[in-house]
């Protein structure tokens, strides 16, 4: 079974099912090594920042995103 599927049929539970499966897979994260957490979360940020520049005209100026952020605050 492929990630994509093991994603899908997790979705389909219900919201107390799937915030049980968080729990206990959140939980086995707490295992890893330094080592392996910070390989982790390199390809993580990897992943991320791949997705960032394929996604074209997808940012803001931080000028704008400020602005639009103080205009909700008010």
């Amino acid at each position: 079974m492929s990630i994509e599927e093991i994603e899908a049929e997790a979705l389909k539970l219900d919201a107390k099912s799937r915030a049980r499966l968080a729990e206990k897979l959140l939980e086995s994260l707490e295992h890893l090594s330094g080592a392996e957490n910070a390989r982790i979360w390199a390809e993580e940020a990897a992943r991320r920042d791949a997705d960032w520049d394929t996604k074209v005209g997808m940012g803001r100026a931080s000028g704008d995103a400020l602005r639009a952020a103080r205009a909700r605050l008010k």
